[in-house]
């Protein structure tokens, strides 16, 4: 099983690489279901692979000039601090045993890989609906600051709460309330996702006993994922599979609620 968490984790990387996004939502199933980590310790781990990777992922774009500063700063302050907050304060505070249907009890465990896999489900919509024109994006810049503040607020407290990056909603709020280029969003998103992942992931460090060994070596594993990504994107057109791994991150969400309900 381990040996096809170390595959999946290259995978992961690929499809960053590949697509601009979309990888990480498969981390913490990976980390659950093949290395049998427990869900709340897998999305501490999943912050700490996926800022690492994104950070990796970041700095070509960069020097490409596909970073833009200002709107990482102003959109990115908002999400830091919801995301350290949820994750030193709420996630902690979550009690063990929530609440019974029937038979059936809704526990810590249950309820985060319950929230995931409804998360799986909009990034897949997202994934497998048709983009629009990237040149919509072409227009001078301004910032809608209450919605950035509040997009920001609201993507921080989702990946404290379940570990995933949240590109897929901050690259069209990037789009739209920031009217960065799409191509400049992704590189903005992948640097946003980097610093809030990472300090996030610092809010775990007093609740969680961290296996660094692993955790490390999967980390490697996903930015090899990366290169491996970046180089076939020269020769694979993204956008032609973005719709079918959404699918896939789709079936994916629905496996992990039956998984979740027969446990």
């Amino acid at each position: 099983m381990e040996i096809l968490g170390y595959t999946a984790s290259v995978i992961i990387g690929i499809s960053l690489g590949l697509i601009g996004g979309g990888g990480s939502i498969l981390t913490v199933p990976v980390l659950v279901y093949l290395f049998g980590i427990e869900p709340v310790l897998a999305t501490a781990y999943s912050l700490f692979i996926v800022g690492v990777t994104s950070l990796v992922g970041a700095l070509p774009k960069y020097r490409q000039g596909l970073v833009e500063l200002k709107t990482t700063v102003v959109f990115g302050i908002p999400s830091i601090a919801a995301v350290f907050v949820t994750r030193k304060f709420l996630v902690p505070r979550i009690p063990q045993y929530l609440f019974s249907i029937s038979n059936f009890e809704i526990t810590k465990p249950v309820f985060i890989m319950a929230m995931f896999a409804f998360f799986m489900t909009f990034a897949s919509y997202s994934m497998i609906k048709k983009e629009k024109n990237e040149n919509e994006g072409q227009q001078p810049q301004r910032f809608n600051y209450p919605m950035i503040v509040l997009e920001g607020t609201f993507v921080g407290a989702l990946t404290g709460l379940v570990g995933a990056g949240g590109g897929f909603l901050i690259v069209p709020a990037l789009v739209v309330f920031s009217r960065l280029p799409m191509k400049m969003a992704v590189g903005t998103s992948l640097l946003i996702i980097a610093a809030k992942s990472l300090i996030g992931f610092t809010g775990d460090l007093g609740h969680s006993t961290i296996d660094w060994e692993m955790l490390l070596f999967i980390t490697i594993t996903a930015i090899g994922g990366i290169f491996i990504g970046n180089a076939l994107n020269k020769k694979i057109h993204g956008e032609s599979l973005k719709k079918w791994f959404g699918w896939f991150v789709l079936g994916m969400g629905i496996f992990i609620i039956i998984k979740e309900i027969t446990r």
